[in-house]
């Protein structure tokens, strides 16, 4: 089983539309993981909040996923999936703008934009890894390689914020620095995409096209 799901996962990694909707998913999924400690820390240093308040805060995150991931399935098309890409780097400069929050009458909107931008982002993503995967494995082992990459991103980045806590960085200090990460993995992501469009343009705009004419997604 080991060999046939490591070579599953490397035929993902170097496919290259594959490569680029699961590390941008694997990035998001490894954020959102995440981000419940981020919004508990945040909202007891920033506004105050007790565990239960700051829960609720939760919730509003959750209410903007789930209008961008409704506006996304209406909107966007499989083939124009990659062009979601810099909401994430915007992800990562709104959480650092978290620091500047302190009155929860604009952290709520703020939330509310934050989730928005992340489902928006992840859906037609979702979508496009999963044509990618189902066209070159099957969905079974797509399904396989994706969780195993976001399990292990939502493990890196939370020893990556447990550390920087642990070495007594503030909780502001700690969500910049996350945010920091956030923002630079998403630019650099978006700039591997530029480089597969401009290096194996014949490659990529058939892979484009066949994300176009697929209709079950």
């Amino acid at each position: 089983l080991l060999p046939d799901f490591w070579r599953c996962n490397s035929r993902l990694w170097n496919d290259k539309l594959g490569q680029i909707t699961l590390s941008t998913t694997t990035l998001f999924w490894g954020v959102s993981g995440n981000l419940k400690y981020i919004v508990l820390a945040w909202s007891a240093t920033a506004l105050g909040y007790n565990i239960t308040q700051s829960t609720s805060l939760l919730g509003v995150v959750a209410i903007g996923t789930a209008v961008g991931a409704v506006a996304a399935s209406m909107r966007m098309r499989l083939d124009t999936a990659t062009k979601v890409i810099p909401l994430g780097l915007a992800m990562g400069l709104l959480v650092i703008l978290m620091n500047f929050i302190h009155n929860v009458w604009i952290a709520v909107p703020f939330l509310i934009v934050l989730g928005g931008l992340g489902g928006f982002m992840v859906v037609p993503m979702n979508a496009l890894l999963q044509h990618r995967g189902h066209n070159l494995m099957g969905a079974g082992r797509s399904i396989a390689v994706q969780n195993f990459n976001e399990q292990l991103c939502i493990l890196a980045l939370g020893a990556f914020y447990s550390v920087s806590t642990g070495m007594g960085m503030s909780s502001f200090g700690a969500i910049t620095a996350f945010g920091v990460v956030v923002a630079g993995f998403m630019w650099l992501i978006q700039r591997w995409h530029a480089s597969n469009c401009v290096k194996h343009k014949d490659e990529v705009d058939h892979l484009l096209m066949l994300a176009r004419t697929d209709n079950t997604h």
